[in-house]
């Protein structure tokens, strides 16, 4: 690439095409003199802003000129007041980043070559201590919205999007999205936040407040020891069962196969958690066995409920087991099997027909 010429290098990657710069060619090799007169909206704005009160940015950049000439620049910017969260492990200090570069870069692309340029406003970053705002001109892409866009690519400035591709910045997958969500779990990141999107405008946000340390470290545990593939959907899963949320029932299959390769467990009802050996490997073994014991109880106490209402009529195994329908019926069978020891509740009849039916009294404890 170094011994072709500047001309030869535009045709190359077609911002040149038939001896005419194209417009993609123009966003991001052009001058500024060049984009004022023809293009004024391919323009970045860059604020550093140290609260949310109002008033004039502590710093301020625009840059009006081809992309490829100050996307380096932009990341040094906002990598200046790139404050580290130290955690500390044992003896060790882990420093992390609030603002990854990866995310960072990832997300400013996105912008830059999915944004509406028929439309005349600027890009804005606003950089918070804590935060990083990018609002990109025109609503999402047509045939893509917040529910699917994790899942679908469809680029709304294709020529560009080629260019960023040939030039190795942009995957030909189009899983940019998904790289800035796998970032942010894995450093224990709140997810993206896109509250100020609507048809106008894109309004991504990314907060780099680390909010368990723990799950940094269980995440590089998981990636060390499996060689399973991961999609950006089963990172969320993960996510969400180290803060005990219930988990969507669409995402059943995924769900299995956390629980079979041993990363969560379920809990009571649809919600989840992390798995033992995650609890033990941060030395927090004794959180598991209570929040283990709770869930437990719990699903007693539901089980104990319905067999009192039930009265002399008693419940059947497959109607309780529609009392905890999250729960395999072997589990269930095993939590009556406590209520058995515990004289609260035991079975009148046998096979397919028999009923549990409430005990008056019961002491034991399990």
């Amino acid at each position: 690439m170094q011994s072709l010429d500047d001309a030869q290098l535009l045709e190359d990657v077609e911002a040149i095409v038939d001896g005419h710069v194209t417009y993609a060619g123009l966003m991001l090799f052009g001058t500024n003199r060049a984009l004022t007169l023809n293009l004024a909206a391919a323009e970045i704005v860059f604020e550093y802003r140290s609260s949310d009160a109002s008033g004039p940015a502590q710093d301020r950049k625009e840059y009006r000129r081809g992309f490829f000439s100050y996307y380096d620049e932009l990341w040094q910017q906002i990598n200046l007041r790139n404050d580290k969260q130290d955690f500390q492990e044992g003896l060790f200090v882990t420093p992390i980043s609030t603002f990854n570069e990866r995310p960072v870069r990832e997300a400013i692309l996105n912008a830059v070559s999915h944004r509406n340029y028929q439309l005349g406003g600027s890009i804005f970053i606003r950089q918070y201590p804590r935060r990083l705002e990018i609002d990109s001109p025109g609503g999402l892409p047509v045939g893509i919205t917040l529910e699917n866009i994790l899942d679908r690519q469809n680029p709304r400035n294709r020529h560009l999007a080629e260019i960023l591709t040939r030039c190795g910045l942009v995957e030909r997958s189009g899983q940019g999205m998904n790289l800035i969500y796998e970032d942010l779990i894995k450093q224990s990141k709140p997810a993206p936040e896109f509250s100020r999107t609507d048809q106008y405008q894109v309004g991504l946000t990314l907060h780099g407040t680390v909010q368990d340390p723990a799950f940094v470290r269980f995440v590089e545990k998981v990636t060390n020891e499996t060689t399973a593939f991961f999609h950006t959907h089963d990172w969320l899963l993960m996510s969400a069962a180290s803060r005990g949320e219930k988990l969507p029932k669409e995402a059943e299959r995924r769900i299995n196969h956390l629980i079979d390769l041993g990363i969560i467990e379920r809990a009571k009802g649809r919600a989840f958690m992390l798995s033992r050996k995650f609890y033990e490997f941060v030395g927090k073994a004794a959180d598991y066995t209570r929040r283990k014991g709770l869930d437990r109880e719990h699903n007693l106490a539901l089980l104990k409920k319905h067999i009192d209402e039930s009265g002399a009529a008693g419940a059947s195994l497959d109607e309780l087991g529609q009392v905890l329908p999250s729960l395999p019926k072997n589990e269930v069978h095993n939590l009556l099997r406590i209520l058995k020891y515990r004289n609260v509740a035991d079975t009148q009849g046998r096979g397919p027909g028999a009923r549990w039916i409430r005990l008056e009294g019961g002491g034991n404890e399990s």
